[in-house]
């Protein structure tokens, strides 16, 4: 069992070490292949073979997802009928470990004569693949982290990582935003998160708890239960939010003897409560009730009338939590 544990430590290591090899080739060859991409009026086809395929169909997925339209082809397809996917306005980034990959050096001429770009990643920058592109980025790690130096681990780990660091340089430079990003991932918790806003989940209308400053205590617990949200807002005449009750509030007027019968919300209420506008994201409400450690948020119009409210069982139910 010993011995499993340190094999582990040992190709954690030298992964490691092969990830921090690779900061030498952040050069300008690095920095000409983003501008590549940056330019294309296409999409970034990324090919590559046995295990550069499986990262390069991740390579493929991440570029799509931060904002550069990409998608992954298998050279074997390519060479039946599949190099009809790629158009003179693309950029090909093509993955070989060695650089002398026989599927992908069989269609290289090919996008050559479509008038793709061609940018290689590959661990040797005389290989053969280097040559024949337009850019070159090298991936070459010291050793694999396989004890018989066979199976690719550190030099896949390293084209991932080199993968992700175009895809990131390129969403920086293209000034991709989080509202971008939600846009390819509506269906799960980082759309509902990145997308929903407060106007999508408040509660409003006639399940808005509401009393004015002329109300008794009793009579704001009366509201308090019937919205069921564990609070009220309190407002005045011209229906302006002057204030809010909670069960918080509640419990310090039980403390301090306050007689809920007779006395005045206006006396107990808590002034200047937090707030938030419909269109305030809830991911953003919930930084906002976290940071000042709230339950609940009242959200607000222009004229600073409530217009919903909602609390943490919201988020819950809608995702965001």
């Amino acid at each position: 069992m010993n011995n499993f544990k340190q094999l582990a430590k040992q190709v954690i290591t030298i992964e490691q070490q092969a990830i921090q090899e690779l900061q030498q080739f952040i050069d300008d060859n690095f920095a000409r292949a983003c501008q590549l991409m940056f330019n294309c009026t296409g999409r970034v086809i990324v090919i590559g073979m046995g295990k550069s395929g499986h990262i390069g169909g991740k390579i493929a997925a991440t570029l799509a997802s931060t904002g550069t339209p990409a998608f992954f082809v298998h050279p074997g397809e390519a060479s039946h009928g599949d190099l009809g996917m790629i158009t003179a306005d693309d950029v090909v980034l093509s993955i070989s470990n060695s650089g002398e990959t026989t599927e992908v050096l069989a269609i290289v001429p090919v996008i050559r004569r479509i008038g793709a770009k061609l940018i290689a990643m590959s661990s040797n920058i005389h290989s053969t693949l280097a040559k024949l592109s337009d850019e070159h980025i090298c991936i070459q790690v010291s050793q694999e982290a396989c004890p018989l130096g066979l199976a690719p681990t550190s030099s896949t780990t390293a084209a991932l990582v080199m993968g992700d660091a175009l895809a990131v340089a390129l969403l920086s430079a293209k000034g991709f935003t989080a509202d971008d990003f939600a846009l390819s991932h509506p269906g799960g918790s980082l759309g509902k998160r990145l997308l929903l806003r407060l106007s999508d989940i408040m509660h409003s209308g006639e399940h808005l708890p509401k009393v004015s400053t002329n109300a008794l205590i009793k009579d704001a617990l009366v509201e308090m239960s019937a919205k069921g949200l564990g609070m009220t807002t309190v407002i005045d005449e011209q229906g302006q939010l002057v204030g809010l009750f909670t069960d918080g509030d509640l419990r310090r007027v039980l403390s301090a003897k306050v007689d809920i019968h007779h006395d005045n919300i206006a006396a107990v209420m808590t002034l200047n409560p937090s707030t938030a506008t419909a269109e305030t994201l809830a991911a953003e409400a919930l930084k906002i009730m976290e940071d000042e450690k709230i339950n609940g948020l009242i959200i607000i119009d222009q004229q600073n009338r409530p217009i919903g409210a909602m609390n943490m069982q919201d988020l819950l139910k809608s995702g965001v939590l």
